[in-house]
């Protein structure tokens, strides 16, 4: 594990077994005014997440030891939301889907650009900020959203969601029965294109639905994409 002072845009934790890629992550990361912190196994890597404060993680899925799905469920089970970018060279959907329903934020295939990884660290590191306008509260149904303190309330109880299960439903309940494509949201809530495929989308949404209930607000328009409306109820069945 190496170490470097912590810059001013927070430390990063890589945890990679492979030390060519950990080393391409650390120079471009360091690059971009990030502190880079590296780890080599699973076990390494949970232990790393639960003592410093990154603001990113960057999480191989075929680690040594545990595995990254693993470490990922781990930190969310302690309510640990740092943002979770999974890293591994299976392109398999279900690899994909298994890592973001495990609470990870973003999920990205090797071969990768180092730049584009960057990039998707800095958007996850915005999002987790919270850069919305400081006492805006949004309520749909029976959730109410609160933006300054990135707090989510479902009748009155505190519900738990990761900086990108956030920042999503914020945007949708942002402009209530506004339809949104999932291009759209890959764009707005991710920050980057959809060529790296709206199932991403869908895996979320179907997080936050499951975390509501059924009071969940948001609604699949078939064909189209998601909104979310008054009164919350019963959905079309969709994903």
């Amino acid at each position: 594990m190496t170490n470097q002072p912590e810059p001013s845009r927070g430390l990063v934790l890589v945890v990679e077994d492979e030390p060519a890629i950990a080393d391409v992550l650390k120079m471009y990361l360091t690059r971009e005014g990030f502190g880079v912190s590296v780890a080599r196994d699973g076990e390494a890597g949970l232990a790393d997440a639960q003592s410093q404060r990154p603001v990113a993680v960057i999480l191989d899925v075929g680690l040594p030891g545990i595995d990254g799905t693993e470490v990922c469920r781990r930190l969310r089970a302690e309510n640990n939301w740092v943002p979770v970018l999974f890293c591994t060279a299976r392109d398999d959907e279900v690899d994909r889907v298994l890592g973001l329903e495990m609470g990870g934020d973003d999920y990205i295939t090797k071969p990768f650009s180092p730049r584009e990884v960057v990039a998707r660290v800095k958007a996850a590191a915005r999002r987790a900020a919270g850069p919305q306008a400081e006492g805006e509260v949004l309520r749909v149904g029976a959730v109410e959203l609160d933006l300054a303190a990135r707090r989510v309330l479902l009748q009155g109880s505190a519900i738990d969601l990761t900086a990108t299960e956030f920042d999503l439903l914020a945007h949708l309940m942002s402009k209530p029965g506004r339809v949104f494509s999932r291009d759209q949201l890959l764009s707005e809530v991710w920050g980057y294109a959809a060529a790296v495929g709206t199932r991403t989308v869908d895996v979320h949404v179907a997080q936050v639905r499951g975390k509501l209930g059924d009071l969940s607000p948001i609604r699949t328009v078939r064909g189209v994409g998601y909104a979310v409306s008054e009164p919350a109820g019963a959905d079309d069945g969709g994903n």
